[in-house]
C-alpha cells in the first residue's frame, strides 16, 4: 500500500515539474520540503507574483499578449500550488507516516478553527470532514441549522466575522496621485518643453540677469506644471470613477437561509456557517460543503485551468469559491470566506485594469496620427523658412533691429538667434503624436497645439461619465466598449418576461379535474386531486414559504414563475414545512430552458414514489394519457378533451397569460435507484402521465414600456421579442407592448416559432431574419441563430439575456445585456451591460447614452479642429511671411489647456437629449468626421484666421499706434490677437455643443460643469492678461480692446447660423481624397495618357500634394480595416465561447 502510495506522489510530482521546466529556481525548490499548501499565500513564491486582470475585451485588433501573459502567470500559481502539495504528500509517503487525524481546537463559542476548515476545503479531505461528525457534525460546531442556518442578529453575525473573517479580500490599491503626475510628466512632449524651459531660463539668466531673465523659461515651465497638475487630477478622478464601477461589478447579490427564510444579501456579507441556496448560473461565494443536491454540476475551470464539470454529491461534497454551477441546483454550508479561500488569495493577487482600448478611441489614435504628421512637417518646413530668414539678415529683434548681418554678427550672438528660432518653432507645433516627437527630437523642441491629445480624453472622460450617469439610469456598464457600440445598435432582441413586464405574476385562470374552476376556490375538487396538487407544488420547487412567527404576511421566494405558483398554494391552505416534511425528494430534474419542464421523484410516508412534472402546459399535455376527473377518477384522454385542454391553452395564450401545467405519475412496479451513484443517472420517467391542472399566470407589461418601443422605432432600432413563452402569449404581449403594430401584423414570417426557424439553412435564416418581430417557443440556441443571422445581414445587434444558457447569444451580440435581478452569474459575466432593474425603459436609456458617447466626441472634435486650423495657420503664415509669431509658446499652452482638458470636461459632460433618437443609429463605417463637422470647422476657422491675420499685419494701423515704441505696439497687437483668439474659442465651445441646431444655448444651463469651465476659463484669462505679463509675453489691454476682443468672438454665433445654412453633400468628404488620391497615383503610374493634356497635369503633380492625400487615405484605410478585424475577431472569439458554453451544457 505504502508503495502504490509512493509511486503515485512521484508521478504527480513529475508531472507538475516537467511543465515547470525553467520557472522554479533552486530556492524555490527547496520551501518545498517545508511547506504544505495551506502556507502558500505566505511565501516568496506568490508574493512575487503580481497579476493584472485585463477585463475581457471585445475589440482587439493585435494579438493581445499581454492577456497571455496573465494567464500563463495564473496558470504558474496554480503549478506552484500542485507542486507544492505533491511534494508535502511525497514526503508523508516516504516517511510511512500516515495522515493524523485533525483534532478539533475550539475557537470562541465554535468546535472548530479556521484553520481546521481551510484545511479541510482546500485539501477537499473527507476524512477530516468524517472526523467532525460529517456535514451535520460540522453544522453542529458552527452552531448553524441544516435547515433555518444561521441567527440573523447582527451580533451573531459581527462575532462570525471576527472569528472566520469576512468575505472580503485585500484590494490592490489604484495608482496614486503623486504616480499620475509622475506619468504625466513622462509624456515626451512635456519633456521637450521642460529642456526647453531649461534653456530658456539658463540663457535668459545669463544674457538679462536672475531679475528679468527667468521669466521666459519660468512661464513654459509653470505652464508645463500646470498641464501635468491638470492631467494628474483628470486621471485621478477617473479612476477612482472606474474603481467604483468595479466595485459594483463585484458585489454580486444572492440568497441565504438566515432565521428559516431566505433573504437577499451581499456576497461580501456572507459568514462561516452560512446556509446557501445555489441553483443554475450561480457563482459559489465561498468554500464549503454540500448539504443536499440534485443533479448539482460545478464548473470548476476558474480555478483548477481545466473545462470538465465535476458532479457533487455526499461521496464528493467539497465546493470552491468562485466557481459556477453548470447544472442542477442545492444547498452548502459555507465553511471558509475570503483571503481563507483559494479564490480570495487569487483575487487579492490581481488588479483590474482598466485600459480597454474602444474602437472609437482606435480610430481617434488613427487621426492624431495623421493630423501629427502633418504637423511636424509643417514645423519642419518652419524651421527651414525661419532659418533661411535668420541667416539671409530677414530677422529683426523686439526692437526692429537685424539680428544676422553677414561678416559683421558674432559667433555668440548667432548661437542666441538660432535658440530664439528653435524657440519660435516650439509655438507652431505641439503635442505631437510619440512617434513623430521622437523622430524631430534632435532637431527642435517641437509640440504645442498641432496634435489634438484632447481627443482620447475626451472619449475617455465621456465614457466615464457616461459610465456613472447609467448607473443612476440602472445601467452597469461591464465594457467600456459597450457604451459606444449601443448608440449604432439596430435592433434589440429583448426577452419578455421581466423585460417587457413587470415579472409579477399572479394565477388568474386553473383548468382543473377536466373543467375551468375559479383558481381561489378549490373546495369543489376531490381531496386526491388537491392532497397531489399541494404536493406537486411544494416538493416540485426551487423557490421556498417562510411563515413569520409574529403572524406577518407570508414570505414567498424563488423565480417569478415559482413565486406564482407557491403563492397559489398558500392562498389555498398548503402548509409549505408540513407538506415538505410528510415526503422527501430522492431525484430532480431541473428545469430546463430546452425541455421547458423540471420534475421530481417524491418518496411518501407510505414507500411509493411519484413523479411530479412542471412546465410548458402544451408540452406536458402532449406527454399525459389520462386526466382526473371531479370525481378523482383517471380518466383516459381522447382526442375531444385534448382538443378541449388545448383550446384552453390558447385562450389564455390570447389573453396574455402564461400557461403552466401540472402533472404526476406513480410508480408501480417499477425499479427505483436506491444508490446515490444510481440516482445520479437515473432519467425521471416522462411520458404516460396524469394532467393534475392547467393554469395560467398573469404577467402585465411595464408601464411605459409601449412608448420606450415606439421611441426605438423611432430612433430607427428595430425591436424583436424572443421569448421561450407559447407563440399566442408572445403575439399578444408583442401587441400589447407595441412590437406589433397590429393583428395583420401579427403573421408568419413576423411572427414564428423557434423550431419552425431552427430548421432553416443559414441562407434562408439570414433572408427572413429582418422581417421578425416575434419569436415564441424559442430555445437558446434559437437566439444565438437569430443573432448570428442579423449579424450576418449587418445589423448592430444588442441583446438581453438571463439565463445561463443565453451566454453563447450574449457574447454572439454586439452588445450583450444581462439582467441584474433575475439574471445568473453566467449571464452577467457573458455580458458587456448589465441591466439592474431588469426594465426594458432602462435599455433604451443605454441606447441614447451610446449616442451620446457618439456626439460629444463628435463636438469635441469639431471644437478642437477649429483651434487647431486657426493657430496652426496664423503661426505658420506670420513666421513664413514676417519671421515672428503672434501666438508664444506660454500662450499656446494655456490655449491647449482650454481646448484640451477643460474643452474635454465641457464638451465631453453633455447630457443626452431627446434629439439623440430623432435621426437613425450611425452606421459602422460612417465616418468620424462628417461633412456637416467639415462645413463648420471651415467656417469658424476661416473667420478667425482672416480677422486675427488683418490684426496681424495691419494692427498697429488699426490701433493708430505707429507712433508708439515699436516694442510696445507689437506687444500690444499681439496681446489682442491672443486675446481675441482665446474668447473666439470660447464662444465656438457655444457653437460646438449643437453642430446642427440652429439654437446652440438650448439647455446649457442644465450643464452646469459647462457653465463653470466657461465661467473659470474667462475669469483666468482676465488674470493673465491683466496680471500675468512678464510669463505670457502680454501687455493690459485698455477696455475698449478687451470689447473688440469680445466682439470679435461674437460675430462666431451669428457666423454659425449662417454657415449652416450652407448645404452639404451626402456624399463623406473624405471620399473625394480617396479619389483625388487613386487618381494621382495613377497619373504618376502611368508611362502614357490617354491624351496629352492628363499627362501634363499627371507629370506635375507635386509630391507633397501625393502625401498629403496618402495620408488621408491612410487614415480611411485605417478605419477600413478596423471594422474588419473587429468582425473577425469578434466572430472567432465569441464562437469559442459558444463553443464552450454548449459543451458544458450537454456535458
Amino acid at each position: 500500500m505504502l508503495t502504490h502510495e509512493l509511486v503515485r506522489h512521484v508521478r504527480l510530482l513529475g508531472a507538475v515539474c516537467l511543465p515547470l521546466n525553467g520557472v522554479l529556481s533552486g530556492s524555490d525548490l527547496s520551501l518545498v520540503q517545508h511547506l504544505t499548501i495551506q502556507k502558500l499565500p505566505n511565501s516568496t513564491l506568490v508574493n512575487q507574483v503580481t497579476l493584472v486582470l485585463n477585463a475581457s475585451r471585445r475589440f482587439r485588433y493585435t494579438l493581445d499578449l499581454k492577456k497571455e501573459e496573465e494567464e500563463e502567470t495564473i496558470a504558474k500559481i496554480r503549478a506552484h500550488a500542485r507542486l507544492i502539495q505533491a511534494a508535502h504528500l511525497f514526503q508523508a509517503a516516504v516517511d510511512g507516516t500516515p495522515k493524523a487525524t485533525i483534532s478539533p481546537i475550539p475557537t470562541g463559542d465554535y468546535g472548530v478553527s479556521p484553520g481546521q476548515l481551510a484545511t479541510m476545503t482546500g485539501d477537499h479531505d473527507f476524512s477530516a470532514l468524517q472526523s467532525f461528525g460529517g456535514v451535520k457534525g460540522l453544522a453542529e460546531k458552527l452552531n448553524t441549522n441544516l435547515d433555518k442556518g444561521i441567527h440573523e442578529d447582527d451580533p451573531n453575525i459581527l462575532d462570525r466575522k471576527n472569528v472566520f473573517g469576512s468575505n472580503t479580500y485585500p484590494r490592490k490599491k489604484g495608482q496614486s496621485f503623486g504616480r499620475l503626475m509622475l506619468d504625466a510628466c513622462r509624456d515626451t512632449t512635456l519633456i521637450i518643453l521642460m529642456v526647453a524651459a531649461a534653456a530658456s531660463l539658463a540663457l535668459g539668466i545669463t544674457t538679462e540677469g536672475i531679475k528679468q531673465g527667468w521669466y521666459d523659461g519660468g512661464s513654459i515651465a509653470l505652464a508645463v506644471v500646470i498641464v501635468i497638475l491638470v492631467t494628474a487630477m483628470s486621471d485621478y478622478k477617473q479612476s477612482l470613477q472606474f474603481q467604483s464601477i468595479n466595485d459594483e461589478k463585484q458585489n454580486i447579490q444572492l440568497e441565504v437561509v438566515r432565521g428559516g427564510r431566505r433573504v437577499k444579501i451581499s456576497i461580501f456579507d456572507i459568514v462561516v456557517g452560512d446556509v446557501i441556496p445555489l441553483n443554475i448560473g450561480d457563482q459559489v461565494p465561498a468554500d464549503g460543503v454540500l448539504i443536499s443536491g440534485y443533479s448539482l454540476a460545478i464548473d470548476e475551470s476558474s480555478m483548477t485551468g481545466e473545462s470538465k464539470i465535476v458532479t457533487k454529491d455526499h461521496k464528493s461534497p467539497f465546493l470552491m469559491s468562485g466557481c459556477k454551477v453548470a447544472d442542477g441546483y442545492g444547498t452548502m454550508l459555507a465553511t471558509s470566506v475570503g483571503i481563507n479561500t483559494e479564490w480570495g488569495l487569487l483575487m487579492a493577487s490581481i488588479s483590474e485594469d482598466n485600459d480597454e482600448e474602444t474602437p472609437l478611441q482606435v480610430r481617434l489614435n488613427g487621426f492624431a496620427t495623421f493630423i501629427g504628421i502633418n504637423g511636424l512637417m509643417v514645423a519642419v518646413f518652419v524651421l527651414i523658412v525661419l532659418l533661411a530668414r535668420f541667416f539671409t539678415g530677414h530677422t529683426k529683434d523686439e526692437d526692429g533691429k537685424v539680428e544676422f548681418i553677414a561678416g559683421q554678427t558674432s559667433v555668440g550672438d548667432a548661437v542666441n538667434g538660432l535658440i530664439k528660432i528653435l524657440k519660435t518653432v516650439v509655438t507652431v507645433v505641439g503635442d505631437a503624436a510619440d512617434s513623430a516627437i521622437k523622430i524631430f527630437t534632435v532637431v527642435v523642441t517641437i509640440v504645442v497645439v498641432a496634435v489634438p491629445e484632447g481627443i482620447p480624453l475626451a472619449v475617455t472622460l465621456t465614457l466615464a461619465y457616461s459610465m456613472r450617469k447609467m448607473m443612476a439610469d440602472k445601467a452597469l456598464v461591464r465594457r467600456l466598449s459597450a457604451c459606444e457600440i449601443m448608440g449604432s445598435a439596430t435592433t434589440i432582441c429583448c426577452d419578455k418576461t421581466g423585460t417587457l413586464t413587470l415579472n409579477s405574476m399572479t394565477v388568474v385562470d386553473a383548468y382543473i379535474c377536466g373543467k375551468k374552476i375559479d383558481p381561489l376556490n378549490m373546495s369543489e375538487l376531490p381531496s386526491g386531486a388537491t392532497s397531489l396538487l399541494i404536493e406537486s407544488v411544494a416538493q416540485n420547487t426551487t423557490g421556498s414559504v417562510f411563515l413569520p412567527k409574529d403572524g406577518k404576511d407570508v414570505e414567498v421566494s424563488g423565480s417569478p414563475t415559482e413565486k406564482a405558483i407557491l403563492q397559489w398554494g398558500v392562498n389555498l391552505g398548503m402548509n409549505f414545512e408540513a407538506v415538505r416534511s410528510e415526503s422527501s425528494v430522492i431525484h430532480a430534474f431541473p428545469f430546463n430552458s430546452e425541455k421547458k419542464r423540471g420534475g421530481v421523484a417524491v418518496k411518501r410516508p407510505d414507500s411509493q414514489v411519484y413523479i411530479h412534472w412542471k412546465g410548458a402546459a402544451e408540452i406536458i399535455l402532449a406527454a399525459c394519457t389520462t386526466y382526473m376527473d371531479g370525481n378523482g377518477q383517471l380518466v383516459p384522454l381522447n382526442d375531444g378533451k385534448v382538443e378541449y385542454f388545448e383550446k384552453a391553452i390558447e385562450d389564455m395564450a390570447a389573453g396574455s397569460l402564461r400557461c403552466v401545467a401540472i402533472a404526476y405519475r406513480p410508480l408501480k412496479g417499477e425499479t427505483v435507484p436506491t444508490d446515490e451513484e444510481e440516482l445520479s443517472f437515473w432519467n425521471l420517467p416522462e411520458d404516460d402521465l396524469v394532467l393534475l391542472a392547467i393554469v395560467g399566470l398573469k404577467d402585465p407589461c411595464r408601464p411605459g414600456v409601449r412608448d420606450a418601443v415606439q421611441l426605438c422605432i423611432k430612433a430607427g432600432v428595430k425591436v424583436r421579442m424572443v421569448t421561450g413563452d407559447n407563440l399566442q402569449t408572445a403575439r399578444a404581449i408583442a401587441l400589447e407592448c407595441g412590437i406589433l403594430g397590429s393583428n395583420a401584423d401579427a403573421t408568419e414570417p413576423n411572427v414564428i416559432e423557434g423550431k419552425a426557424f431552427r430548421v432553416m439553412s443559414e441562407a434562408q435564416r439570414v433572408e427572413i431574419a429582418d422581417k421578425i418581430s416575434v419569436m415564441g417557443r424559442s430555445s437558446p440556441n434559437d437566439k444565438l441563430l437569430l443573432v448570428q443571422a442579423l449579424r450576418m445581414g449587418g445589423h448592430v445587434v444588442a441583446v438581453t439575456g438571463d439565463g445561463t444558457n443565453d451566454a453563447p447569444a450574449l457574447h454572439e451580440a454586439d452588445i450583450g445585456l444581462a439582467m441584474g435581478i433575475q439574471g445568473t452569474e453566467v449571464a452577467k459575466e457573458s455580458s458587456d451591460i448589465i441591466i439592474l432593474d431588469d426594465n426594458f425603459a432602462s435599455v433604451v436609456k443605454v441606447v441614447r447614452w451610446g449616442r451620446s458617447v457618439y456626439a460629444n466626441t463628435q463636438k469635441f472634435i469639431q471644437f478642437q479642429l477649429t483651434v487647431n486650423v486657426s493657430a496652426l495657420v496664423i503661426n505658420v503664415v506670420a513666421a513664413v511671411s514676417n519671421g515672428d509669431v503672434p501666438l508664444t509658446a506660454v500662450q499656446l499652452l494655456w490655449v491647449n489647456l482650454i481646448m484640451d482638458t477643460l474643452g474635454a470636461l465641457a464638451l465631453a459632460t453633455e447630457p443626452p437629449t431627446d434629439q439623440l433618437m430623432d435621426h437613425h443609429p450611425v452606421g459602422r463605417r460612417e465616418p468620424l468626421i462628417t461633412n456637416i463637422m467639415w462645413r463648420n470647422v471651415l467656417v469658424q476657422a476661416l473667420y478667425q484666421v482672416s480677422v486675427l491675420l488683418v490684426l496681424y499685419f495691419r494692427g498697429r494701423e488699426i490701433l493708430h499706434s505707429q507712433q508708439d515704441p515699436y516694442k510696445h505696439a507689437n506687444k500690444e497687437k499681439n496681446t489682442l490677437i491672443f486675446n481675441a483668439f482665446v474668447f473666439a474659442q470660447i464662444f465656438n465651445e457655444f457653437n460646438a455643443r449643437k453642430p446642427t441646431e440652429m439654437n446652440v444655448f438650448k439647455g446649457v444651463t442644465k450643464n452646469r460643469l459647462f457653465m463653470g469651465i466657461v465661467g473659470f476659463t474667462v475669469v483666468l484669462q482676465v488674470i493673465i492678461v491683466m496680471f500675468l505679463g512678464k510669463f505670457t509675453s502680454t501687455v493690459r489691454l485698455s477696455w475698449q480692446l478687451w470689447l473688440v476682443s469680445i466682439a470679435v468672438a461674437f460675430i462666431s454665433w451669428p457666423l454659425a447660423v449662417v454657415g449652416k445654412l450652407i448645404p452639404v453633400a451626402e456624399r463623406p468628404f473624405a471620399d473625394y481624397f480617396v479619389d483625388m488620391f487613386a487618381f494621382c497615383i495613377q497619373c504618376r503610374n502611368r508611362g502614357s495618357f490617354a491624351s496629352w493634356p492628363l499627362a501634363i497635369v499627371g507629370k506635375s503633380i507635386p509630391i507633397t500634394v501625393i502625401i498629403l492625400l496618402t495620408c488621408l487615405h491612410f487614415v480611411h484605410s485605417i478605419e477600413t480595416e478596423v471594422h474588419l478585424l473587429e468582425e473577425t475577431r469578434t466572430t472567432l472569439e465569441h464562437n469559442q465561447c459558444a463553443w464552450s458554453v454548449f459543451s458544458l451544457n450537454y456535458i
